[in-house]
């Protein structure tokens, strides 16, 4: 029996490492939607890990000043945690289905922050003035607990995200990513306002207090651009989304300097705390661009 030559069995190794590349490649190309769309998901819990770690943050220093007159004070304080934990667990899990104690958390927090609107928006109302700059400015903040809505919304997302076909996801009747840019960008420009009275009211001492003002609107209109529009790679939206990611953590570094400038600085941290700019608020800006680029990460995949 004549044996195989040296030549032929590399030309036979050569075939089968091919068709070995080639099924490898195929199948990465199969897979890569697969792992988009649960990289997208994971993204939003985090997202939703950061909002709730602000929303723990702040509320607990505001109400704290309160002195919890409401025992409803501690409501965000308790569901805020539970969303930063499931936030934290589904960043962690690859499973592409939903959680079900993930989701009835995220569905709570959305909640939460729905009555919170309610009870700070009474607030205003029963001081005297009614809706008058001073309550707007110096009452119980009306946009506060939309954070919290926004945290649950954002993971409750994640959640119904992981249920959809690997291949071609969709979202309220729609592709999945499409909807999140949109989703995304409606976060963004409900994060806005809050910003704007506070900022108003510190009268823009500083001219970077006017880029939360700038930034996050055009990374929204961007977001919605991108859900309209025909999939295709956005630099520019790339770019400006980690701008805006940027802008969350240098804001917390402004915010500390605020603090500082309050007589006693840091030394009498436990009074200018409270009377300096709130240091857990800019990273809410963070956290929903992040959220932004998945989708856009997800929308450059679709048809």
């Amino acid at each position: 029996m004549k044996q195989p030559s040296a030549g032929n069995i590399a030309v036979a190794c050569g075939l089968a490492l091919a068709g070995a590349a080639f099924i490898g490649t195929r199948e990465k190309r199969r897979e890569a939607p697969v792992r988009t769309h649960i990289d997208t998901a994971r993204t939003f819990n985090r997202s939703s890990a950061l909002l709730a770690l602000s929303v723990l943050a702040d509320s607990a220093m505001e109400h704290y000043r309160g002195s919890f007159d409401n025992p409803a004070m501690y409501t965000p304080l308790v569901v805020s945690a539970l969303s930063l934990l499931a936030g934290v667990h589904g960043g962690r899990d690859h499973e592409p289905q939903r959680h079900p104690l993930r989701n009835s958390v995220y569905v709570g927090a959305a909640l939460a922050g729905v009555a919170g609107t309610g009870f700070h928006l009474y607030n205003i109302t029963k001081r005297p003035g009614r809706w008058s700059w001073h309550n707007l400015f110096y009452a119980a903040p009306i946009g506060a607990p939309m954070a919290l809505l926004l945290s649950g919304a954002l993971g409750a997302v994640a959640e119904r995200l992981r249920d959809e076909p690997m291949h071609e996801p969709r979202l309220f009747g729609m592709p999945a990513g499409q909807a999140l840019a949109l989703v995304t960008s409606a976060g963004l420009a409900g994060t806005l306002g809050e910003v704007a009275l506070l900022h108003f009211r510190g009268s823009f001492q500083n001219p970077v207090m006017y880029a939360p003002i700038v930034i996050p609107p055009i990374a929204s209109a961007l977001l919605v651009n991108t859900a309209i529009a025909t999939p295709r790679p956005r630099w520019f939206t790339r770019l400006w989304l980690r701008m805006t990611t940027a802008l969350g953590f240098i804001g917390v570094g402004f915010h500390a300097r605020g603090v500082a400038r309050n007589q006693g600085g840091w030394r009498n941290w436990s009074q200018n705390l409270f009377n300096g700019p709130p240091l857990p608020a800019p990273p809410s800006f963070s956290a929903l661009a992040l959220a932004g680029l998945a989708a856009l990460r997800l929308r450059e995949t679709e048809k």
